[in-house]
């Protein structure tokens, strides 16, 4: 605006410059202008400024919903879906373990966990942020997250959710054998030195982020990370007593049906709820997670069909998750049609793990944690490199990046997840296994962990 006025003046002044009247009246007129535009121009930007920084009750109240419905994913979903999945004699142990770990994650990520995994880390930024925001120092109830349109409590709180969910998938790994103070004793751990670090690499501000991996809602930092872990955990811990010899059939598979029900829906605030907005985006979130899981449900019991002959409940849930999964990193990048293709594509590959790689290599993966989660997190990652291309419906890719380049930006991410998840899950399981031993004994694990650990029984006929 002071650019233009004096322009005006410039002009006035060399135009009528061999008329002094004119020139006087000219400038008396340009200050009467500048006079009366001047608070306007301010009032404008001030107005501007505010419009940009100030908060949306659609967003907040969209965002609320959400965060509410990723807790209602973990209890009671996850814990209904993995209590119906063991014996009966185990179903007290799992729900404790569920409901258990999302108490102690909450109380984490307000101590440290936040802090650590959303502010700058200065030097170490790239892998991990600091204690600036330790026990959420610095917020109230009117800071806005950081170029956002919601109160940052509310951000907190949905990226607790994140936070909490992913050591609870953790569990079904080594499901049925484990000490309740070792799985606690890991997950506290797990969360700290695993979780954090790939949640800050990716979403934080961390070199994943910059590098331009592209993870809507947590395929890397989520899905994978949990698959990986509770592999690991398989292995490190063990087989169950009696696993390849003895039946160990889902105790209730209606209860599994009920928890997976949850989880569909409930993945809506996963999926939708990270574009913290109620808007376009929000909504190609929500048409792609239903078609995905649709096409994978289809997959999953398609592929049973073919190869064992008939259909089950209990094939339909897991494809349901799998494209669930699958979905989870790609679902504000993709077109509907390409949420098909993924969904199907990942829940027939996740069957595969789950029925045939899993009995070549032989781990005991209780719940199937790393067949659903970790394979279909990792088809899910890739499919998001090549489906969200233009040619294929998605949103394109940004200015100067390419198929190729955006394909080795969602390997390199994959990677540090599966090497990092690895390797620092394998080395925190055996430092708790120094400490307090991870197996519970063969006594506890025969009578069931149920009595053994909790003194209760699920059920009494």
């Amino acid at each position: 605006m002071k650019k233009i006025l004096s322009m005006i003046a410039l002009v006035g002044a060399l135009g009528f410059s061999g008329f002094a009247l004119a020139e006087e009246e000219a400038v008396i007129v340009d200050e009467a202008i500048a006079t009366e535009i001047a608070p306007a121009a301010a009032e404008a930007v001030e107005t501007t400024a505010e419009a940009v920084l100030s908060l949306s009750a659609g967003d907040t109240a969209w965002t609320i919903v959400a965060t509410v419905l990723v807790l209602a994913m973990i209890i009671p979903g996850v814990a209904l879906f993995y209590g119906g999945l063991v014996r009966t004699k185990n179903m007290v142990s799992v729900l404790t373990q569920v409901f258990v770990t999302t108490a102690l994650m909450s109380v984490i990520w307000v101590v440290y966990g936040y802090s650590l995994a959303f502010t700058d880390g200065g030097s170490l930024n790239a892998y991990i942020g600091g204690f600036s925001k330790s026990l959420l120092s610095g917020i109230t109830p009117d800071t806005l997250l950081d170029g956002g349109t919601i109160p940052e409590y509310v951000f907190v709180t949905f990226q607790l959710t994140f936070a909490a969910i992913t050591p609870a998938l953790i569990v079904g790994g080594f499901a049925e054998r484990m000490k309740f103070s070792a799985v606690l004793a890991f997950l506290a751990l797990w969360v700290t030195f695993i979780y954090i670090p790939i949640a800050h690499m990716v979403w934080g501000g961390g070199f994943l982020g910059d590098l331009g991996a592209a993870d809507f809602a947590g395929g890397t930092v989520v899905h994978m990370n949990a698959g990986i872990a509770a592999l690991v955990g398989a292995i490190v811990v063990g087989k169950r007593l009696g696993y390849g010899k003895e039946a160990m059939p889902p105790h209730s598979i209606t209860l599994t049906m009920v928890g997976a029900s949850m989880l569909w829906v409930g993945w809506f605030g996963f999926n939708v709820g990270s574009e913290l907005a109620a808007d376009g985006t929000a909504g190609l979130a929500l048409i792609n997670t239903q078609a995905a899981t649709g096409a994978a449900v289809l997959g999953w019991v398609f592929a049973e069909w073919l190869f064992k002959g008939k259909p089950s409940l209990l094939g339909a849930v897991s494809g349901a998750i799998a494209g669930l999964v699958a979905i989870t990193p790609a679902c504000g990048f993709l077109g509907p049609v390409g949420s098909i293709v993924l969904g199907f594509i990942a829940s027939v590959i996740a069957f595969w793990a789950v029925t045939s790689l899993k009995v070549k290599l032989g781990y005991d993966d209780s719940l199937d944690v790393f067949g659903i989660h970790g394979v279909a997190g990792l088809i899910g990652a890739i499919g998001t490199g090549i489906l969200m291309s233009a040619d294929f419906g998605g949103i394109g890719y940004e200015e100067g990046v390419t198929m190729g380049s955006q394909l080795y930006a969602q390997a390199v991410a994959i990677g540090v997840t599966i090497v990092w998840g690895g390797i620092g899950s394998y080395i925190l399981f055996k430092i708790v296994d120094l400490v307090i031993g991870l197996r519970a004994s063969e006594e506890a694990e025969r009578e069931g962990l149920d009595t053994s650990e909790h003194g209760e029984r699920a059920y009494h006929y």
